[in-house]
């Protein structure tokens, strides 16, 4: 552990949350993962222990804590096992919620951002649309405002807690023509008429709901817009930057988690004699792989400390998230061969690790997007700027 960025009540913190999982999630992963559905009782249990407060103000029941704090839960998620798990608790944590409290109101907050830091709502974010994917300025969702109220048309798609959650932030185009400079966001009850939504099934990420989702002339209030009108381009691409990071941490942390499993079969695993740690071949992979695991690591907790000072990192959370994800699947796939054919077998942990890990270079954006947002940033001098300034 590196005490460069990790305090003793940091510590402390991470022991008290593998304790959680160990005690209350890890006896359930496997019915989840199974059923594809999270019993709602452990919401609550993460709200009551404060995890979905970590890095939110006080007046709404959070904690108020450093970025560390998060690096910890997001880490200790991926080492157990569910990348789908982890992928319900984050999105909603770190992809609804941040919108709530960085552009909702005094009442949106009050309404929505409290129940979701004790646990009693879940949300959801819901940008990707059918016909988009990582093309966000192409959305098709429209938001008409008439009189009080917008009408909400359109369909999202690939929506972790798409099915389950209790409320959805919503990206829809209030202004077509205006292209991406056009779009706003908005805060939607999962009970509001012309909402609807279709589970998807997936390779991986099993536990998490990922649905479909239509609004089909769905009437809300110009109080659920979050922030200003046609602005809300600006917010997405500012939260990515977080998004982006979580997701190079959550690569880094479920190679780690690979690497350490892999290390512990060779060392009791025995073929001609000898451990198979001690066959020199594999003691070199070893070597490359969890180097280039600690190089992406350092890299991604040097991102979170200048991210929790404010500063504007849509270049380096990309980056991170490029080539973090890359490494964990060019890590997972050789700790599976490690494993020979125990590896593939399901009773063994690196089958699921395998399929979950393909979703970190598809996710919040594909790499090939992130390569030409980093190629526009780094050859066409562009620049990308908060909402704010």
């Amino acid at each position: 552990m590196n005490n460069m960025y990790f305090t003793e009540e940091h510590q402390l913190f991470r022991k008290s949350i593998q304790d959680f999982l160990q005690k209350e999630v890890v006896p359930h992963i496997e019915k989840w993962e199974e059923t594809g559905s999270i019993d709602r009782f452990i919401w609550k249990k993460f709200g009551d222990m404060g995890f979905f407060g970590i890095n939110y103000p006080e007046a709404y029941g959070g904690m108020n804590l450093d970025l560390f704090y998060t690096v910890i839960l997001l880490e200790e998620l991926q080492k157990i096992n569910s990348g789908g798990f982890a992928a319900a608790i984050w999105a909603h944590a770190y992809l609804a919620m941040t919108h709530l409290n960085a552009e909702g109101d005094e009442a949106i907050k009050e309404k929505y951002l409290a129940p979701s830091i004790t646990g009693d709502k879940i949300g959801c974010l819901c940008i990707t649309e059918p016909f988009g994917g990582s093309d966000v300025a192409g959305m098709r969702t429209t938001a008409v405002k008439k009189d009080d109220h917008y009408i909400i048309n359109g369909s999202k798609t690939f929506i972790t807690n798409g099915v389950s959650s209790d409320y959805l932030v919503v990206a829809a185009k209030t202004n077509p023509e205006l292209g991406n400079k056009g779009i706003s966001i908005f805060v939607l009850d999962r009970t509001m008429n012309g909402v609807s939504a279709t589970k998807l099934k997936k390779l991986g990420w099993n536990a998490s709901d990922t649905g479909e989702i239509a609004f089909d002339n769905v009437k809300i209030p110009i109080t659920n817009r979050l922030g200003e009108e046609n602005k809300g381009f600006s917010y997405i691409m500012e939260h990515f930057s977080l998004e982006r990071l979580i997701m190079g941490i959550n690569a880094h942390a479920r190679a780690e988690y690979a690497l350490e499993y892999a290390l512990k079969y060779m060392s009791e695993r025995q073929a001609f004699g000898k451990t198979i740690d001690k066959f020199q071949a594999l003691r070199h992979s070893i070597a490359d792989l969890y180097t280039e695991m600690e190089i992406c690591k350092v890299f991604n907790y040097n991102v979170a400390t200048r991210l929790d000072k404010g500063e504007y990192v849509v270049k380096e959370a990309t980056m991170s998230k490029l080539k973090s994800t890359k490494m964990a699947d060019e890590v997972i796939y050789q700790c599976l061969q490690f494993l020979g054919g125990y590896g593939y077998m399901e009773e063994y942990p690196m089958a699921r690790l395998l399929r979950d890990s393909r979703l970190g270079p598809i996710g919040g954006g594909t790499s090939e997007i992130l390569r030409e947002i980093i190629a526009k940033i780094i050859i066409d001098k562009k620049e990308y700027r908060p909402a704010t300034k």
